[in-house]
C-alpha cells in the first residue's frame, strides 16, 4: 500500500470574496478530515489576497485575463491550496492532501507527485457543473448580493453538492485535462 495526493476540500469563492460552497473529504487511513469545516473555510479565506495579488500581475501581464492560478500555497508539509478563476470573478479552490489516499500496487505510479497542470481537471469539471447551475432557472447567482454587505447566498443545490463530492471522491494524480 503507498499514499497518494487526494482532494481534501474543494471550495467555490463569489465575486464579492463570499463562500458560495465548500465541499470536505475525508484522508486515510482515519477516514476523518484533516481540518474542522471552520478550519477549511479559513484556509480557503486566505487564498483570496493570493487571488487578488495575482489577478493584478496578469492584468498588467495578459490583458485582464483569468484561468488557471495554480499553486495558491503550502499550508503544512501536507495540504496544498490551488485555484482557478472564472471570467466573471467566481473562484474555485482545490486543498489537496498530499497523503490523502492508501492505494494498492496497479494505482501507484512510482511515487509520482502533483505535476504541473494536475488540478486542471477538477476545475474544468467545477467549471462545468457551476455553469450547469447557472443555467438553472431557479437558482439566483451570487451577483446579486451587494458588496460589503453580509455575502451572497450559499449554494444549496443537492445536484451541485454531488457533483462536487463526485468530482472531489473520484480525482487523483496522474489524470490530465486535454
Amino acid at each position: 500500500m503507498a499514499a497518494i495526493p487526494s482532494i481534501a476540500c474543494l471550495g467555490v469563492l463569489g465575486k464579492n470574496n463570499n463562500p458560495l460552497h465548500i465541499s470536505i473529504f475525508p484522508s486515510q487511513p482515519t477516514n476523518t478530515p484533516l481540518r474542522t469545516p471552520l478550519q477549511f473555510s479559513l484556509l480557503l479565506s486566505s487564498t483570496l489576497d493570493i487571488f487578488a495579488a495575482r489577478s493584478t500581475a496578469n492584468v498588467n501581464s495578459n490583458g485582464g485575463l483569468s484561468g488557471d492560478f495554480g499553486l495558491l500555497h503550502a499550508i503544512d508539509e501536507r495540504l496544498a491550496c490551488y485555484g482557478f478563476e472564472t471570467n466573471t470573478g467566481v473562484r474555485f479552490v482545490a486543498v489537496v492532501d498530499v497523503r490523502g489516499r492508501l492505494v494498492t500496487g496497479e494505482r501507484v505510479y512510482g511515487g509520482m507527485g502533483m505535476r504541473e497542470g494536475e488540478m486542471k481537471l477538477v476545475f474544468k469539471q467545477m467549471q462545468r457543473a457551476y455553469v450547469r447551475l447557472l443555467q438553472n432557472p431557479f437558482y439566483e447567482p451570487d451577483e446579486h448580493s451587494p458588496p460589503g454587505g453580509k455575502g451572497g447566498r450559499k449554494i444549496t443545490s443537492r445536484k451541485f453538492g454531488e457533483e462536487m463530492r463526485r468530482i472531489g471522491e473520484n480525482w487523483m494524480p496522474g489524470t490530465i485535462a486535454a
